[in-house]
């Protein structure tokens, strides 16, 4: 299972409600353990379902993000033995995205524990900044209808700057790709296709995929949107998932609903994928990793933001539980509806 995302609640723990490294309200009973450089194991009863850390019950989060934080700001990443929290090193790589870095292993073991989470080896690795990182190009692909595409286009010139090209496919009948003229953009870079959704958003997305014509692409609805600066950061992001033979990349996801911060978030959401990646699932459709989720992670350095409407949100549910019975979530649609506490 992707992390970020689990089928049913797990057993509650005391203390604080959500993570301290990404926000998630996951927190669970663990017995996880972690092997120091100093030859110490050390048992963490609490770990969070989202993006992996493990934490002691007792431990100030405040603290232990002040701490984490003053290590990634370091070249080299060493761990605490005696901290209230600790992490492996595909934990730690999602850690360094929330302050604009990013991971590199520091030898074969290191390497063999990054591919193979959650390892017994506490988290050590060199850090290095993403703004100044080897780079992946990326697509920008957008899924609407036909009566949301001028707003999309008019969108488009604040995402000039990181998409190599844009593809937005629109739900109605078939019609092939044409170009069209956005600012900031080069010639034919964004071009406008058409597919009638019929039900199916995975094959609509996995339509969307086959239109990239970079090797990595992010798919936003119409009703989504990326701020600038978290779209510039996404190229580093797609080569730091490749030297750890990642496919796909979730973001936080921030729904707004009327308005309002929604309680469900990090709501991840795996949208930055290889183009070769398909996604399944008639509705809440997900990417299908090869090699399942340590094909992926989770980048903190910033969010999708998602704009709804309550009345969308009661009518999606109805609507979804119709497409795909049993898949409808109504309890994440109860969610959806209340504000986000800490």
């Amino acid at each position: 299972m992707p992390p970020g995302r689990r089928d049913k609640p797990e057993p509650a723990v005391t203390g604080p409600r959500r993570c301290f490294v990404c926000a998630a309200a996951m927190l669970a009973p663990s017995a996880r353990s972690l092997d120091f450089p100093d030859g110490r194991r050390r048992v963490f009863p609490t770990a969070c379902g989202s993006c992996g850390v493990l934490i002691e019950p007792d431990a100030d989060p405040e603290r232990c993000w002040w701490d984490l934080a003053g290590r990634l700001a370091a070249p080299v990443f060493v761990p605490d033995p005696e901290a209230g929290y600790g992490l492996d090193l595909y934990t730690l790589r999602t850690a360094a995205t929330r302050l604009g870095r990013g991971i590199r292993p520091l030898g074969p073991e290191d390497r063999a524990a990054l591919l193979q989470p959650h390892s017994l080896r506490a988290a050590e690795g060199a850090l290095y900044d993403l703004d100044s990182a080897e780079q992946r190009l990326v697509s920008l692909g957008v899924i609407c209808r036909s009566a949301e595409r001028d707003s999309v286009l008019a969108a488009l010139p604040a995402q000039a700057a990181w998409a190599t090209d844009v593809t937005i496919l629109l739900d109605a009948p078939a019609a092939p790709a044409r170009a069209v003229a956005v600012p900031g953009f080069a010639p034919g870079a964004v071009q406008v296709a058409a597919r009638p959704l019929n039900d199916d958003f995975a094959l609509q997305r996995n339509a969307l995929q086959d239109l990239a014509r970079a090797p990595w692409m992010l798919q936003l609805d119409a009703d989504e949107a990326v701020d600038p600066a978290t779209g510039a950061r996404l190229p580093a992001l797609a080569a730091l998932a490749e030297a750890g033979d990642v496919v796909s990349v979730g973001l936080p996801r921030r729904n707004r609903v009327d308005g309002i911060l929604s309680d469900v978030y990090p709501d991840v959401q795996y949208r930055l994928n290889r183009t070769a990646v398909r996604y399944a699932g008639l509705v809440h459709e997900r990417p299908v990793l090869p090699s399942g989720w340590p094909q992926s992670f989770i980048a903190l350095h910033g969010a999708i933001d998602h704009a709804l409407t309550g009345i969308h949100v009661r009518a999606r549910s109805q609507r979804y539980e119709a497409l795909d019975p049993g898949r409808g979530r109504p309890e994440e649609r109860d969610a959806l509806l209340q504000p986000y506490r800490a």
